[in-house]
């Protein structure tokens, strides 16, 4: 999927695609957006703007060199994005290449971030006048909304610590299991933290004429420098939520057996004296006798409740 934007009086605007006039729609829009295009799409457009586009496996290449660099095309950036599937957080990388007059963004997710800056495109609330500061204000847009995933996942441990410190029936495997998921999205919120760093920093090095991105691109270092450590946070919480859940889980395993253990110590006598009533010898005093029926049961009990009563007294129950 193609989108084209342009800049028109310092604002942001949607421009609708026409195939018969793309080649001059190219040179006139500042921003062109590809979402997961096919290979025509690709060919098409890299004839018309005379560059070569990155293919996938590119982008995802993990080495610094590889994923910010310049050459003929423009300046390149390859940045981690944060998107859902199946109700979990992944990481999709996006290539960003910056020219002269126009920025061109190529991704194969549909991501968050990018919707919700068309809608403030849509709404007037993107201000920019050239390539290089919409590049800028897309990296601070994003650290804006990385810090909303964060808040969304403080709420949610707030959540679990309450189901876990305070409610006496809550489900502890549950809590594990949601745990465990937050753990994972902060940790992928972090990767993309430390892969935007990176970028800035890069891009601190190469934007370096103009003062006031340069300041706005300081300005964004020193809000990832302050999530990384609210990232830091959030591991410490739920590696503490994590021990407390295993603690109350083995506490609830511990009473079990405490139960199953003194129920077992609390039989053992009367059936030792089942054990020696039931034997079959011939000469057996009790045998013959017309009480020994009354008199076994009533040993057996009381053999049942003295542990039972010490048991009480000490405290173990």
């Amino acid at each position: 999927m193609l989108r084209l934007f342009k800049i028109e009086q310092g604002l942001l605007h949607k421009t609708n695609v026409e195939p018969e006039r793309l080649h001059d729609q190219l040179s006139e829009v500042q921003w062109v957006d590809m979402c997961d295009p096919d290979d025509d799409e690709r060919l098409l457009l890299e004839s018309l703007l005379h560059t070569d586009l990155p293919e996938s496996d590119d982008v995802e290449e993990i080495e610094y060199s590889a994923r910010c660099f310049v050459d003929q095309s423009g300046i390149h950036v390859h940045a981690l994005f944060i998107y859902q599937e199946e109700g979990r957080h992944s990481t999709v990388s996006v290539a960003f290449i910056l020219q002269d007059h126009r920025l061109i963004t190529i991704r194969e997710e549909k991501l968050a971030d990018f919707r919700l800056f068309r809608l403030r495109a849509r709404r007037g609330q993107i201000h920019c006048t050239n390539a290089a500061e919409l590049l800028v204000t897309m990296f601070e847009h994003k650290v804006e909304n990385h810090a909303d995933y964060l808040e969304d996942i403080h709420h949610a441990l707030e959540d679990v610590s309450h189901s876990v410190l305070e409610e006496e029936d809550s489900d502890l495997e549950n809590s594990i299991s949601e745990l465990a998921q937050l753990e994972d999205s902060n940790g992928k919120i972090r990767l993309c933290l430390m892969d935007t760093q990176r970028d800035i920093s890069f891009l601190l090095r190469h934007l370096k004429g103009n003062a006031e991105l340069t300041e706005t691109l300081r300005e964004i270092m020193h809000d990832i420098e302050g999530l990384m450590s609210h990232t830091t946070f959030l591991f410490d919480k739920i590696n503490f939520l994590m021990s407390s859940t295993q603690g109350f889980i083995n506490i609830k395993q511990n009473k079990i057996i405490k139960i199953f253990s003194i129920a077992a110590v609390v039989f053992l006598p009367p059936t030792l004296v089942a054990s020696m009533y039931g034997m079959n010898f011939t000469h057996m005093p009790e045998l013959q006798w017309m009480l020994g029926y009354p008199w076994a049961i009533s040993l057996m009990v009381v053999a049942g409740v003295a542990p039972y009563l010490l048991f009480k007294h000490k405290g173990w129950l």
